[in-house]
């Protein structure tokens, strides 16, 4: 039962997949691989860098299934992280005094699992697969927080680069003409290029990925609003919370776009950027474009909230909702230990 899988999902912030809208997603796509008789299955995988020590639990238990000796010193590196309880900032408090943490015995677990998939053995091809990727995790979240302790602007790159390395690695895996979709917040997606993220020496998945792929191979798409109310907190580990989105500041692309659409009595648009001469257009102007994260003060949106950006640049293409609503969330309840997945900006 969709709606039961995505009530258990307990990560803080719950609501981004734990919603009515996912629900429907998933039952379409169980539904388009039930009854398509040719071509791919569709399937939803994460990318970013989740739950440390949620990762370590699943490559024990699948190696023990697959491969108990290589478990079994998977499990001898792991324990490195016993003395933390599973208590992501017990381990955080620890790499104060010990910086190194258990990096080296993260990387030697993944080279493990790299070097059994060269092996050639299909045998257990999927859960092998899955299981590389969860140590991948467990390695870069190691990293991440190691980074997010010293307040290292790097956190930032060590988990977009995680996401361009995951999705490379599905794709990959499931043969040369496999596509994906990626949602992400425009933060994300939007070439960092474009933006003022390039002079502060940060990257994202959208820019890495034109740079990876090439950009006729890729589409970048930008969502934005200008006024209405979205789902979010006032802290991390917050209460959720329906919040009120004030209008657009009266010099960013959202105020643009929302005279636009009044103008043509319509609650949404849709722009091609696609093509090369939009990018000497004024839509290549450098104008604010807003970006709400999962903790937000609408009250304070005016002092910042605004991405500097050159839309024909950072997207291939813009959709803009005048009057947005929110998304309606399975449940309220959260885990109030977690650490912030999406720290700093909260994206």
């Amino acid at each position: 039962n969709t709606n039961e899988v995505l009530k258990s999902f307990q990560r803080w912030p719950t609501w981004m997949w734990s919603n009515r809208e996912v629900v429907r997603l998933a039952d379409w796509m169980r539904t388009h691989n039930e009854t398509e008789s040719s071509g791919k299955p569709v399937g939803f995988f994460g990318l970013d860098v989740y739950s440390l020590f949620e990762s370590i639990d699943a490559v024990l238990k699948q190696l023990d299934q697959i491969n108990p000796f290589l478990g079994r010193q998977a499990r001898l590196r792991y324990s490195c992280f016993d003395a933390f309880h599973g208590d992501e900032r017990a381990y955080l408090k620890s790499l104060i005094k010990l910086p190194e943490g258990c990096e080296k015995e993260v990387l030697e677990n993944l080279q493990g699992l790299l070097k059994l998939r060269l092996s050639g053995d299909k045998s257990h091809d999927d859960v092998l697969f899955d299981t590389t990727q969860n140590a991948r995790i467990v390695a870069n979240a190691e990293a991440y927080y190691r980074a997010m302790i010293f307040a290292d602007e790097d956190s930032w790159n060590i988990r977009d680069r995680h996401m361009i390395e995951t999705l490379d690695q599905v794709l990959q895996h499931y043969g040369e003409d496999s596509k994906a979709i990626v949602w992400a917040h425009n933060t994300h997606v939007g070439d960092y290029r474009a933006t003022d993220m390039l002079k502060r020496g940060q990257v994202n998945i959208g820019g890495l990925a034109r740079e990876k792929w090439g950009e006729e191979q890729v589409a970048l798409v930008g969502f934005g609003t200008y006024q209405g109310e979205v789902i979010a907190s006032h802290s991390w580990d917050g209460p959720v919370e329906v919040m009120s989105v004030p209008p657009g500041h009266k010099e960013s692309y959202e105020a643009a776009f929302h005279e636009a659409a009044e103008s043509m009595h319509t609650n949404a648009l849709f722009l091609s950027l696609h093509e090369k001469n939009i990018r000497s257009h004024e839509l290549a102007e450098v104008r604010g474009h807003r970006a709400i994260g999962v903790v937000y003060h609408p009250e304070y949106e005016h002092l910042g909230n605004y991405v500097a950006t050159s839309l024909a640049n950072r997207y291939d293409a813009f959709i803009f909702v005048d009057k947005t609503t929110a998304l309606h969330p399975l449940q309220q309840k959260f885990k109030r230990e977690e650490i912030p997945e999406t720290w700093p900006l909260g994206q």
